[in-house]
Formats: structure tokens, C-alpha cells, sequence
């Protein structure tokens, strides 16, 4: 019998975790050897700045370098972190893996961390205090430093084009925003690349529930290849795009979505 889903390896401390956890943590890889060890540096120390309990969900989409046996490491020299390791047999894509990771989660709310270590401790810092006081917290870039011109255009014409298709006027659609697990669980997006994180906070946006937009800085990779511009990212945006646009017809007509 072939075993569903991803292998699962965890420190001593992630397999005696028990819920309820005030924050689960999803971490993404993929080819990420040189950045995420500093990744899960910098996660852990703002969490033990601000949260009461947390787990960390590392899914490795199928690397193809040293990011494994680096994440391996690093949880057999800190048996004490609650840090599991989701291993994939063949590359699912980001969203697949952010709602797999949400069924594994242990906390009541829940966050996505890309493995590029792009958010500084006082960012994450940020984004952990506001946790809990709104049903959704909206992270928005005021700068990513050593993002180019091109990049950071690009980046305002989708949320434009996202706030004339949704309705709404939010600053940003790619701050990885922090919400109940539950939520993720029902809501979570059909989509495969990173326009699923428009998706899923139109839909609860849909469902009036409060927010919070918190403003933060970030810094561009600074090894490696970002995954945004790939055909498959772009494939799922329009995909993701299209399920906006169905959702905010539905909502006029029915009422509902």
C-alpha cells in the first residue's frame, strides 16, 4: 500500500506536542540550502519574543540540493524546538503544501514562512503581537529592500488589479496572512502557485470577518532564484484571479459565496 501524503520526520519535542498551540508556523522550501537554516533562526527567535506556544511545519517540496539534510541538522541539534519535517515525494507546489501543513497544524492560528529568510526578526516580531486581537492580520510591505524597480511594479499592479476584481481596497495580497487553522482548513484555495494567498483572503474578507492591515518591512533573497515569475506561478494567478471574480458575481447575485 502506497502511504497518503508527505513522510514526516520530528524532534523529541514536536511529537510529545499536544494542542491546543497558540501559533502553528508552515514553513516553505524548496532548493533552499543556503537560506533556510537562517529562515528557521530567525523564526524561532521571534517567536520566543512573542507567542506562548508554537510548532514549525517544515515542507520540503521535493528539493533537490542540501535543504533536507540541512533542516535535518539543524532538528538534531535543537531537540527541544517543536519542529516537524513534511517531506514531499515529487513537487505539489506551495498551496498544496500550505493546506496539507494546516491539517497537521497544532496551533489555533496559523501562518505561512517562506524558506528564503526574506522577513527580519522585527517584522515577524511585528506580525506575531498582533496575533489573536483580529480574526485575520494582513501583513503589507511598506519596502522590500533591494527589490528592483521592475519587481516592485509589477507587485502594485496585482494588488490593483486584485482590488478592482475583488472590490475590496487592501493594500497588499502577498503578506502571508495569519488566521484561525480552521479557516484554512475549510477555505483554503484550489490553486497551486502563490496566488492562492489573494484567494484565500478575498474569501475571508467575504465572510466579514475583522482584520487587521499591519505594515512591515522585508528584504529581497539574497541567494537563489525566486518562484514567482515561473510559468506555473503566473498559470496560477489567473487561476486564482478567476476564483475572485466568481466569488464577488456569486456574492451579488445570491448574496452568498
Amino acid at each position: 500500500m502506497i502511504p497518503f501524503g508527505p513522510k514526516e520526520e520530528a524532534t523529541p519535542a514536536a511529537a510529545a506536542l499536544k494542542p491546543p498551540v497558540f501559533l502553528s508556523l508552515f514553513v516553505a522550501c524548496y532548493n533552499e540550502q543556503d537560506n533556510i537554516i537562517g529562515t528557521l533562526e530567525t523564526l524561532v527567535e521571534a517567536l520566543r519574543k512573542t507567542v506562548p506556544s508554537f510548532d514549525i511545519i517544515v515542507v520540503d517540496d521535493a528539493s533537490k540540493d542540501e535543504t533536507v539534510p540541512r533542516v535535518r541538522k539543524f532538528m538534531a541539534e535543537h531537540p527541544e524546538l517543536p519542529v516537524r519535517l513534511l517531506l514531499n515525494g515529487h513537487n505539489e507546489g506551495v498551496a498544496n503544501n500550505y493546506a496539507e501543513a494546516a491539517f497537521r497544524a497544532k496551533g489555533e492560528w496559523y501562518r505561512m514562512i517562506c524558506g528564503d529568510n526574506v522577513e527580519p526578526v522585527e517584522t515577524l516580531e511585528t506580525i506575531f503581537k498582533a496575533v489573536g486581537k483580529t480574526e485575520v492580520v494582513v501583513p503589507y510591505t511598506v519596502e522590500i529592500r533591494g527589490r528592483g524597480i521592475f519587481r516592485r511594479l509589477l507587485s502594485k499592479t496585482y494588488t490593483a488589479l486584485v482590488n478592482a476584481i475583488s472590490g475590496y481596497r487592501m493594500h497588499y495580497y502577498n503578506g502571508l496572512l495569519v488566521t484561525r487553522t480552521d479557516y484554512v482548513r475549510r477555505w483554503h484555495s484550489n490553486s497551486h502557485g502563490f496566488g492562492f494567498q489573494a484567494d484565500l483572503l478575498t474569501r475571508l474578507l467575504s465572510k466579514n470577518l475583522t482584520y487587521e492591515e499591519v505594515p512591515v518591512y522585508g528584504n529581497e533573497r539574497l541567494t537563489g532564484e525566486s518562484k514567482a515569475l515561473t510559468m506555473r506561478n503566473l498559470a496560477s494567478v489567473a487561476h486564482s484571479l478567476q476564483n475572485v471574480a466568481i466569488r464577488r458575481i456569486s456574492k451579488t447575485l445570491y448574496g452568498q459565496c
